[in-house]
């Protein structure tokens, strides 16, 4: 009963805040791009993007010990530019900042150990043909499956799904997701897009909870042979092509793309497990496959996504997000257009040969759309059962979002 109150006053406020917002749909909501055009014909310019993602989260109520409470939190606050001054190259810069919590500030935000900003991605770009772009820095040109690349801005749910088994390296090899290299990237036809990567790891000593905090007889390889990582997506695009001047996956499109891509990717970085038995480095590698679905209806959109990984860290290994064994994700949604929500459901199980249960989570949720994804309201029940990472092994929470971006 309990439960149910706190659930209904949250959707309270949410539908309120819907309301309020629908009064005053004879408002200009118009969008245009925040561009600087260096040209006559735009063809030259320089692109801004910010945008914010303000939550407030309950506690775990599935711990009956603690009494309901909601915090505020800052999920994230970016900047991006890019600037496209000729067809042959571009250059692109992102910072921000993750997790500002009540509990994580600091006095003058420059102390302790707070969230501060930092550099997100920052690479430059030059293109061969259509079939060929190649550039280097800090990317997020990244393999295995459609959400290791996804966007931020646009995610048809709330968040990627915890544990994030699509952003599996995030804090083990590389910086929030991003890892410092190379890549290459290109269109072949009119329907087939690929993404190739050649990158270093971050020191492991710098690693997330550090380099040897993780359960089984594998950890994460302190050795340098295990530096380099190589990951890649291929995808075929049946329907309608997608974009791929930059690497973030779009979430939904509202029905404006009819959709149906077939994806397949892997993750390899050789020698880097460190075996605790046997004293010697294993090769880590991850192989997956994906389908995203979106269909334009007279009512709206479905739109849907499912995806199957299978990962190697060494026996039996682990760790915060994934572990050595199989993993699946799927999501579906509908847009609703004459009522601008989009009600959700996601559902995520691992299987990992270190754990004898499996991890299991599920997301449920709708989305209010005030300018598509410009300006949304989000309300979300999520739970996870048997978590990897440390704290309570079941977790269940409300999480309900405020998300602009320009």
């Amino acid at each position: 009963m309990k439960l149910k109150l706190h659930i209904g006053l949250m959707m309270f406020c949410c539908m309120l805040l819907g309301t309020t917002l629908s009064a005053q749909d004879e408002v200009d909501h118009s969008y245009k791009p925040l561009k600087l055009n260096l040209n006559d014909d735009g063809s030259k310019y320089v692109r801004f993007i910010m945008w914010h993602q303000v939550w407030a989260t309950s506690n775990n109520l599935s711990d009956n010990s603690s009494d309901f409470s909601v915090t505020p939190s800052m999920r994230r606050s970016r900047f991006l530019a890019y600037a496209q001054i000729s067809p042959k190259f571009l250059i692109l810069t992102h910072w921000g900042l993750n997790n500002l919590t009540p509990g994580n500030m600091t006095s003058l935000g420059n102390n302790g150990d707070a969230p501060q900003l930092f550099l997100h991605d920052a690479w430059g770009e030059f293109k061969f043909s259509d079939a060929l772009y190649v550039g280097g820095g800090l990317h997020y040109w990244k393999g295995m499956t459609r959400l290791s690349n996804q966007s931020t801005l646009n995610m048809m749910t709330m968040d990627n799904s915890r544990p994030f088994v699509h952003w599996h390296s995030l804090g083990l090899t590389d910086q929030f997701a991003r890892h410092l290299g190379f890549y290459a990237k290109g269109t072949l036809g009119d329907k087939f897009q690929y993404r190739l990567a050649a990158n270093q790891r971050m020191n492991p000593n710098n690693a997330l909870r550090g380099a040897t905090s993780y359960n089984g007889d594998t950890t994460i390889s302190i050795n340098g042979s295990g530096n380099g990582v190589v990951e890649g997506y291929f995808e075929y695009q049946l329907w309608d092509t997608e974009s791929n001047k930059l690497p973030y996956k779009v979430g939904t499109y509202f029905g404006k793309k009819k959709i149906l891509n077939i994806g397949a990717g892997f993750f390899a970085q050789p020698n880097g497990a460190l075996n605790n038995v046997t004293g010697t480095d294993e090769n880590v590698l991850h192989f997956a496959g994906d389908i995203f679905f979106e269909l334009p209806t007279k009512s709206g959109a479905l739109s849907a996504y499912a995806s199957f990984m299978n990962f190697n860290y060494g026996d039996n290994f682990v760790g915060r997000w994934a572990g050595t064994g199989n993993a699946f994700y799927a999501h579906a949604g509908y847009y609703v257009k004459a009522a601008k929500i989009m009600p959700y459901v996601a559902f995520q199980q691992g299987n990992y040969e270190g754990y004898t249960d499996p991890v299991t989570a599920v997301n449920a949720g709708v989305n209010y759309f005030v300018n598509g994804h410009f300006a949304k309201v989000t309300l979300e029940y999520h739970q996870i059962t048997n978590q990897l990472s440390d704290g309570a092994s079941d977790v269940s929470q409300l999480r309900l979002q405020m998300h602009l971006f320009l």
